[in-house]
């Protein structure tokens, strides 16, 4: 199933995501669901308050990136914890689906550790660099209410202003079904 990309400006993209419990959902469907959202939208990840749901889940799928040798990862995170980030911060020109058409430069530590479950329910502790490290902080920024404009300079952020409070009216092009908070 395909879920409409909730907008900047929506409450549930600025409010933390609660944990799951096992069994509480279909997590198999939701991760599957997720998936298939985002690969419609081209994205290379997706939290669950994107689609509407204040759960800390997120799926990533890295391999439509072309960055030379990077590993691709494609992946679901239940209840992920970042538990160290590490190394000299590093900025990239991050974009969101839920904030079409606008890119920033955000600066990001390259390597992490996290904990998480899978969809299975088997839990993992892994660590990351890189891109990959990147999309993931990213996602679990989403999962914390805290979207990657929230990371630009004041200055950044008055510019930007107008356009996201336009997003949030519905007056955007998106190539994808999405959900305005505002629109009329």
């Amino acid at each position: 199933m395909i879920y409409p990309i909730v907008a900047y400006g929506h409450p549930v993209l600025k409010k933390k995501g609660k944990d799951l419990e096992k069994g509480e959902v279909d997590v198999k469907t939701l991760v599957e669901d997720m998936f298939e959202t985002m690969y419609n939208a081209n994205g290379v990840g997706l939290a669950a308050p994107q689609i509407g749901k204040s759960l800390r889940v997120f799926v990533i799928d890295t391999d439509p990136i072309d960055d030379g040798d990077e590993p691709k990862i494609k992946q679901a995170f239940i209840n992920p914890q970042i538990l160290d980030e590490e190394g000299e911060e590093w900025a990239f020109e991050e974009g969101c689906l839920s904030i079409p058409n606008i890119r920033e430069d955000v600066e990001r530590k390259p390597n992490i550790r996290i904990k998480y479950f899978d969809e299975n329910w088997d839990e993992h502790e892994k660590e990351f660099d890189g891109f990959v490290a990147r999309v993931i902080q990213h996602e679990y920024d989403h999962i914390e209410g805290v979207l990657f404009t929230d990371h630009v300079s004041a200055f950044k952020k008055r510019l930007l202003k107008g356009k996201l409070a336009n997003i949030s009216k519905g007056k955007v092009k998106a190539d994808y079904k999405m959900l305005f908070p505002m629109k009329k």
